[in-house]
């Protein structure tokens, strides 16, 4: 996975601020997930199904 390109996004929630943030980008099947204050550390990568599945459990708390 290359980095540069990935395509990165923050979440409107975090208002640039900074604070505890996470990164997603989009790769061809998964989803990349990384620590906003942490751009060259490690990278979660988690199935597009499976990612959706975590969603909607947060969502429902």
């Amino acid at each position: 996975m290359e980095r540069s390109t990935a395509g990165w996004r923050t979440s409107s929630y975090s208002a640039g601020q900074g604070g505890n943030c996470v990164e997603l980008a989009h790769v061809p099947g998964v989803v990349a997930v990384r620590d906003s204050k942490k751009p060259d550390g490690p990278v979660l990568l988690i199935e597009r199904h499976e990612f959706r599945r975590i969603t909607a459990t947060i969502k429902g708390y």
